[in-house]
């Protein structure tokens, strides 16, 4: 089973972003993800930043895919996923219909459906394989049981990839609710997500953690974390997502290739990754169940 790496979702420094994928460069993943999918005031790095990045990382071996942002809001947003969608170098995912509408135009017949397509069906994906898209990201609220009934539902196979560890990317609006949190417009932003690097908890009147506001994404504060469902997963996917976060992402990625290895088991896996984990770990979704609660086979 493969390792990739999501989209980043965060607002990093240029040179913390750069060196973080430097570290990724030898990491054990196999894929990675890169461009900004959640805001396009995000400008640290540019698009031809990410496009040398990109060209960095498949020197190293890697798979790169360029993710399009999920919701498209201005001219300039249009133009940016114009240049992703036309260029032929790099396979890209596809996070809105947009997106799917230019791939299919330009005869792109080997792009990655997004989780934020929201793919609920076989019909839909098959829809989707018919406009060239040769893997899919699986939302993240699907359970493992609906799951393997699409992949049974469907004409054709195709590569599936779940989102296996971080937190969950649960809405997207057109506020921005960091901007909003520190009283300021979201066209006036000061690029407060800059000061925040794993996003802003929410926390309920009893003090526990209820959601991360990140831009104009609404986050889960638990982590949802597959690890110890990892025998589960055998058969229904082929590629997990680990996302981004602002530190022991390596550590993350490490405990995954040794459990899939054969070389921890997911139990002592999931355990260790406590010591990692920003907040409590959640796989509520995966079991059917309400996203934030936390199964752990008997």
């Amino acid at each position: 089973m493969k390792l990739a790496l999501g989209p980043l979702l965060y607002y990093w420094p240029r040179q913390e972003t750069l060196a973080f994928y430097a570290d990724i460069a030898t990491s054990p993943v196999d894929t990675v993800y890169l461009g900004e999918t959640v805001c396009s005031r995000r400008h640290e790095l540019r698009l031809d930043d990410w496009f040398g990045l990109a060209r960095d990382l498949a020197a190293a071996d890697k798979e790169v895919i360029l993710s399009t942002q999920s919701l498209i809001e201005s001219e300039s947003d249009l133009k940016t996923l114009r240049q992703i969608t036309g260029q032929g170098d790099f396979r890209v995912e596809a996070n809105d219909m947009g997106a799917v509408r230019l791939l299919e135009a330009n005869q792109v017949s080997n792009w990655i459906a997004g989780p934020t397509l929201n793919i609920f069906n076989p019909q839909t994906l098959d829809l989707l394989m018919t406009a060239g898209a040769r893997r899919w990201v699986v939302a993240p609220e699907i359970s493992g049981a609906d799951l393997a009934a699409v992949r049974a539902g469907l004409a054709a196979p195709i590569e599936t990839e779940v989102y296996a560890y971080g937190r969950l990317p649960l809405a997207y609006s057109a506020r921005c609710f960091t901007a909003r949190h520190f009283n300021l417009q979201k066209d006036a932003c000061e690029f407060r997500c800059l000061s925040v690097e794993d996003g802003i908890v929410l926390r309920t009147r009893e003090g526990e953690p209820f959601l991360t506001l990140n831009g104009i994404q609404t986050q889960s504060a638990r982590v949802h974390n597959l690890l110890a469902d990892l025998p589960n997963l055998a058969g229904r996917a082929e590629v997990l997502r680990i996302s981004p976060q602002g530190a022991h992402t390596l550590d993350i990625v490490t405990l995954f290739r040794a459990a899939l290895d054969a070389k921890l088991t997911p139990a002592a896996a999931l355990e260790a990754s406590r010591d990692y984990m920003p907040e409590a770990p959640c796989n509520g979704f995966w079991h059917g169940q309400p996203g934030v609660e936390h199964y752990v086979a008997a």
